[in-house]
């Protein structure tokens, strides 16, 4: 496994193998993802393009966003891959996919001209552990075999992996021939309860393995439902009601080191 206590080191640790080195396999896991092959998209409406800021970017603009930031990581001149498909990997708890999250899946797989994209889901045990000991249930809209069935039916996504890890490490990044992970800019972060799994982010991000998905702005706030409380247990304490609610989103990231300099340019 990564090894964590060494993630904020100066020493280089190059977790990741070269990911222009292709396995046997590469060429069928990723058949007919042919460069420059467009994706056939229905146009956003008038309305969508006006109240969420991410929806009107092209692939084009979504390719120099992610050219910049390889080309910005701190001691990497990371070389952006025109020529092959590149393996992008995404995780999370997808119990509501709603246009936020259906955004990010799309900037990804537009990352690049063309991407065989691998979407990790976290299995009930693991939300029940990181909410904090609670009942899954009561974390949970949905149980986890209705959260891959979802996903399967979106067209950005590619495989699923159902038994996505919680901390990513070296092992699952090679296994799954992961090129970059791609992570949600601003999104608030809880290091009492991810601080293992941001270590594992630093180290991604240091080595240049990470790519960014821009923050849509402009979605409503989630409607509560007072009256009808399901998703909180009885006997649920503030802290373990708040560590609950963290799994309904995506996973909490750290801000990433290279928005300023892209916003400068």
């Amino acid at each position: 496994m990564m090894d964590t206590s060494s993630v904020l080191s100066d020493e280089d640790y190059d977790v990741i193998s070269n990911p222009g080195q292709r396995s046997p396999g590469s060429s069928v896991t990723d058949f007919g993802h042919v460069l420059g092959s467009p994706i056939r998209e229905i146009p956003p409406t008038d309305a969508a393009r006006l109240s969420l800021s991410t929806v009107s970017l092209t692939p084009v603009d979504i390719q120099a966003y992610v050219r910049t930031a390889l080309s910005t990581v701190t001691g990497r001149g990371m070389t952006y891959p025109a020529d092959r498909t590149v393996r992008v990997y995404v995780d999370g708890v997808f119990d509501v996919l709603d246009a936020g999250r259906m955004l990010r899946l799309r900037q990804a797989k537009l990352s690049f001209a063309s991407v065989y994209l691998i979407v990790g889901v976290f299995p009930d045990e693991t939300c029940h552990v990181q909410s904090g000991g609670g009942s899954a249930a009561t974390a949970l809209k949905h149980p986890h075999v209705e959260r891959c069935e979802a996903l399967r039916h979106v067209k950005w996504v590619d495989e699923i992996v159902p038994d996505a890890p919680w901390v990513l490490d070296d092992a699952f990044m090679i296994n799954k021939r992961i090129d970059y992970v791609a992570l949600e800019e601003g999104s608030s972060v809880n290091p009492e309860f991810d601080k293992e799994r941001l270590k594992g982010y630093d180290e991604l991000k240091r080595i240049g393995r990470v790519i960014p998905a821009r923050r849509t702005f402009g979605l409503a706030p989630k409607l509560t439902t007072p009256s009808s409380p399901p998703s909180r247990s009885a006997n649920a304490t503030p802290d373990q009601s708040a560590a609950e609610s963290r799994l309904d989103t995506f996973p909490p990231l750290l801000a990433l080191p290279w928005r300023d300099s892209i916003e400068r340019s």
